[in-house]
């Protein structure tokens, strides 16, 4: 797919890959863009057109990385982005997949084991979804906006209230592929189910679980090749600047 640049009119945009229309809504982006280009559009809405067509590539494209870019990237910007990110996941994505397998364990014979079992994995992965993204949300977010304030604001006092306790080392030590039991999902729904069920509701889910999985790999991504990056160049730099 070709690389998407800021003269390129934004419907054209969304028609080449729909699935892009998830990533405009996290920019505050509605449909209605008559003839208007990224460019366009990011100029209206405020939006960093560098920053907002890396996303969309990085989106788009698994082989891109801005690496030409990515030093003028804001940070907060990227945490802004992600946590729309997990507001997506958690009040549309997640909801629309769980009400999905309700659906689809109460349809045809409800003493289908293969789809209780569904049932049951599913809320197993939310859990641990939600876990990571609580994670995120309370603890490695907090703690870049710290370090980009101390790093930026360059006041001793920002310097001292940084977390002692946190960096971006055990950020990627401890960083999680929250993907794997997606795919093992998918392969219970795709090679293992068996008895009655409903095909058309068991295949809105299958697509469901494939959206959400590719999402989450971009998100992931965005997090290990642009921010950890990023924010660990400016802990070295504060580090020095105690010396």
């Amino acid at each position: 797919m070709k690389l998407i640049t800021p003269s390129m009119k934004m419907a054209e945009v969304l028609e080449s890959n729909y699935l892009l229309l998830p990533v405009l809504s996290r920019f505050g982006i509605k449909l209605g863009f008559g003839e208007k280009t990224v460019r366009d559009i990011c100029i209206e809405k405020n939006i960093d057109i560098p920053f907002f067509v890396a996303m969309l590539n990085t989106f788009s494209n698994e082989n891109y990385f801005p690496e030409e870019e990515i030093h003028t990237f804001n940070v907060l910007a990227i945490v802004n982005y992600l946590r729309s990110t997990h507001t997506y996941y958690l009040q549309t994505l997640v909801p629309t997949i769980e009400q999905l397998i309700d659906t689809l364990a109460q349809s045809r014979s409800q003493h289908n084991r293969s789809l209780k079992s569904v049932k049951r994995y599913f809320r197993e992965y939310k859990k641990e979804l939600i876990d990571h993204l609580k994670q995120e949300d309370t603890v490695t977010f907090p703690y870049i906006e710290q370090i980009y304030y101390a790093y930026h604001g360059l006041s001793t006092h920002q310097r001292r209230n940084i977390s002692k306790e946190y960096s971006m080392k055990m950020f990627k030590r401890e960083h999680t592929n929250i993907d794997e039991k997606l795919l093992d999902l998918k392969n219970i729904l795709i090679k293992y189910i068996s008895g009655e069920y409903d095909e058309v509701v068991c295949n809105a889910i299958i697509f469901e679980l494939f959206r959400l999985e590719k999402d989450i790999i971009d998100h992931t991504r965005i997090e290990n090749t642009i921010l950890l990056p990023l924010v660990a160049k400016m802990e070295q730099s504060l580090k020095c600047m105690k010396r």
